[in-house]
């Protein structure tokens, strides 16, 4: 039987935090980098489709700090110390439609395991995800926290899917959900097939220019589901 490995990403394509990873991030920078005479602000620092880890050398950069490796675990430890309380206060925080009813549908399937492909390091991918009551759907994955490219997440997040249901490549469909050309990216550099919804702040164009292989405007789209289904051409 051919086994399904679903990598999902969260932010932009799961739920919308509503700000709060950039507020804890702010206040994890504001706190290690104390000295400063001005008020940490990351409005120049690209978020959508970049890991935890790059985040916060791009912004320590912006600071003029040299970003060694010692200094960004500093800062992620603080930012997922922060991270819970700004996600409780968030009020922009959402599910996004058709999440919940997808989630559930998929982790009925036999023949299909839920994963994560996810920039966030792998605690804070799991506080979003409890805020929003979906960490249960999730038991494995590929993170921030294992490597600050995106494409190595992801080849990560698949060797854990085949450990998990003891497939080989060659008996896997890998399925990734994202909506960013850094989702649509690396699924393709690990020859995924690769669903682009349009939930995050790019457009169903510029995904669909970035190489998606289904571009779709929110979750609830019933190409979303023909894209797990097997035989489904790349």
């Amino acid at each position: 039987m051919q086994r399904i490995i679903a990598l999902f990403d969260i932010d932009g394509t799961l739920l919308r935090a509503g700000g709060a990873g950039r507020r804890a991030v702010e206040l994890a920078l504001g706190e290690v980098l104390d000295e400063l005479d001005e008020e940490v602000s990351l409005h120049a620092v690209e978020f959508a489709g970049r890991t935890d880890p790059w985040i916060v050398r791009s912004a320590l950069t912006q600071y003029g700090v040299d970003a060694d490796d010692d200094l960004i675990h500093e800062v992620l430890a603080r930012y997922i110390a922060h991270l819970p309380r700004e996600l409780e206060r968030a009020d922009g925080f959402e599910v996004l439609p058709g999440v919940l009813a997808l989630l559930a549908e998929l982790s009925d399937r036999e023949d299909l395991v839920l994963g994560l492909g996810t920039g966030n390091t792998e605690p804070a991918a799991y506080a979003k995800l409890a805020r929003g009551g979906l960490d249960s759907f999730f038991g494995f994955g590929g993170f921030g926290s294992d490597h600050s490219e995106r494409p190595e997440v992801l080849r990560t997040a698949l060797h854990r899917g085949l450990e998990r249901t003891g497939a080989q490549m060659k008996d896997a469909r890998v399925v990734v959900v994202g909506d960013t050309p850094h989702d649509v990216a690396a699924a393709r550099a690990i020859g995924a097939h690769c669903v682009a919804v349009s939930t995050g702040r790019y457009e169903a164009s510029t995904l669909q220019a970035a190489g998606a292989s289904v571009v779709v405007s929110d979750l609830r789209a019933s190409a979303v589901r023909s894209a797990f289904d097997r035989g489904t051409p790349e």
